[in-house]
């Protein structure tokens, strides 16, 4: 929700440009031979009517998402939300503004053109406040995209107010000076707070976000950092060659109730093999010691690998085992671990392994 929310204002922003141009070029009743006067009417209409579209999707993931305390009253009242509050109400009001010219568009025949002229100047205050809304709020001010496509309007907007200028007939040589200088102070007077502001390190927290989200975000931060710097490494897994490893570990045996007996070895290797060994082995007890073998599995497990390899016991010859361990990149490895039985249900041995063509 919240990539919707910052790609949908991207895009309300720059149709709102689109929209301030148009204007103008309706204003000085710009057209060509392609372009007709009513051509350039209705598309000013349809294009500011997008943006009023694209605003609403931007209000609305702003709300749904829960990255930030922003409720629905935020999106219409300004300066209220706890949530970066001066620049979050400035598109509050910037959104205030385009529905007013909405409204009174649709009502234009009711409340009379002078009326209807004063508020559709009134909107186009709403570009300016709106750029300051997403550089102020936005978290991706700092992208050189986004800053291009700043620049790019901030420039686009300006050439159009000079060729508005320069080409009435009826403005006076002083209010066309002081229109100009007006404009170039308020691009200017943008870029030198850009500048000083969002582009510098900690305006979040100048910008008044709560102190909860910055920490959340600082987290997250620090988490992708850290991956980043550690390296990339495969998953661990048995050994693609031959080997030879060292066991040690313990042995125990449990009775069932159906009269027959598990014994399990436990332990780690290290070596030619670094993990863990599990074997167990279910049958019905031998007199003397040892077990008439039903049922068995066979596990190792590398350092650091997410999963087992498994088998069965293939060969049993005293304390000589045998097994063919499925490993997770799909390679058969066969194993032989030849066990010594110690003192305290100690074990210990020995384990070679192979790959199995």
């Amino acid at each position: 929700m919240w990539y919707v929310t910052r790609g949908s204002g991207t895009v309300a922003l720059l149709l709102l440009t689109a929209s301030v141009l148009l204007g103008v070029a309706n204003t000085t009743r710009w057209k060509t031979t392609r372009w007709p006067r009513f051509l350039v009417y209705g598309l000013h209409r349809n294009v500011t009517l997008l943006a009023v579209a694209f605003t609403a999707v931007h209000v609305l993931t702003t709300v749904v998402d829960s990255f930030a305390p922003i409720g629905i009253l935020d999106a219409f009242i300004p300066f209220l939300s706890p949530y970066r509050p001066f620049w979050l109400g400035l598109g509050a009001l910037a959104f205030d503004l385009l529905l007013a010219l909405v409204i009174t568009s649709f009502l234009r025949r009711r409340i009379g053109t002078r009326a209807w002229k004063a508020v559709h100047w009134l909107a186009y205050a709403s570009w300016p406040v709106a750029m300051l809304h997403s550089w102020g709020t936005g978290t991706d001010a700092k992208q050189g995209w986004l800053l291009f496509l700043g620049v790019a309007c901030g420039l686009t907007v300006l050439a159009a107010i000079v060729w508005r200028l320069v080409g009435s007939a009826t403005a006076e040589p002083v209010v066309r000076a002081g229109a100009l200088l007006a404009t170039l102070g308020v691009l200017i007077g943008l870029m030198v707070w850009a500048v000083d502001g969002p582009l510098q390190r900690g305006w979040a927290a100048r910008a008044g976000t709560p102190t909860s989200i910055l920490r959340r975000f600082t987290v997250h931060a620090r988490t992708i950092a850290v991956q980043r710097t550690v390296p990339k490494t495969k998953p661990a897994s048995l050994p693609a060659h031959s080997f030879t490893a060292r066991f040690q570990g313990h042995i125990s045996e449990q009775q069932t109730d159906r009269g027959l007996v598990v014994v399990t070895i436990d332990g780690t290797a290290s070596g030619g093999f670094h993990g863990r060994v599990h074997i167990a082995l279910r049958g019905f007890p031998v007199e003397g010691g040892g077990v008439q073998m039903t049922d068995s599995v066979v596990g190792f497990l590398p350092t650091g690998a997410p999963a087992w390899a498994s088998g069965t016991v293939t060969g049993l010859a005293g304390t000589r085992l045998e097994s063919d361990l499925a490993a997770q990149s799909g390679r058969t490895v066969h194993v032989r671990i030849d066990l010594r039985l110690g003192s305290s249900n100690r074990a210990s041995g020995s384990i070679a392994g192979s790959p199995v063509s």
